[in-house]
């Protein structure tokens, strides 16, 4: 199972916090995280499930290393184009947030019938959104096939 996480290189602290508790239920659920590998909200994910034993996967817009986070680096040098491979290549999106970048990663998700589950993001027809950041990931989890494990929902 894959699981996008998409929201801005640049975010409040709040954002950051949301996207921590997303990475480790993502983690906690064995779900390959997959993001942009930049900063702010990809960081903050890929910290989450790293701390907590996931896997993370940066598709990164050019040819740096990206977060300090990720597992698997993959250079595009493709710049805003990566933005497909990132929704492409995941089973259920999760956005935090977001500027254009972010609407674009969603406009594709939605283009091509991936679910999408937001938390404080864009208000578009199409988005599930979440009141929490924990129901944003296991809404995520289960509409990607696997039902969350029991005892996942703890805390940070």
């Amino acid at each position: 199972m894959q699981i996008a996480v998409i929201g801005a290189g640049a975010c409040t602290e709040h954002e950051q916090s949301a996207a921590y508790i997303i990475g480790r239920i993502l983690a906690e659920n064995h779900a390959t995280l997959i993001c942009g590998g930049l900063g702010g909200v990809m960081e903050a994910a890929c910290r989450g499930a790293r701390e907590h034993g996931g896997h993370t996967v940066g598709i990164m817009p050019d040819e740096r290393d990206g977060n300090p986070y990720l597992d698997t680096v993959i250079r595009t040098d493709m710049g805003h184009a990566r933005n497909i491979i990132v929704i492409q290549s995941a089973d259920a999106v999760i956005a935090v947030g977001g500027k254009a970048g972010t609407l674009s990663e969603i406009a594709i998700a939605l283009k091509i019938n991936k679910p999408v589950f937001g938390y404080r993001t864009w208000d578009i027809d199409g988005i599930v959104d979440c009141p929490t950041a924990e129901e944003a990931a296991f809404r995520a989890v289960s509409a990607a096939g696997r039902q969350p494990e029991p005892g996942s929902r703890r805390r940070c």
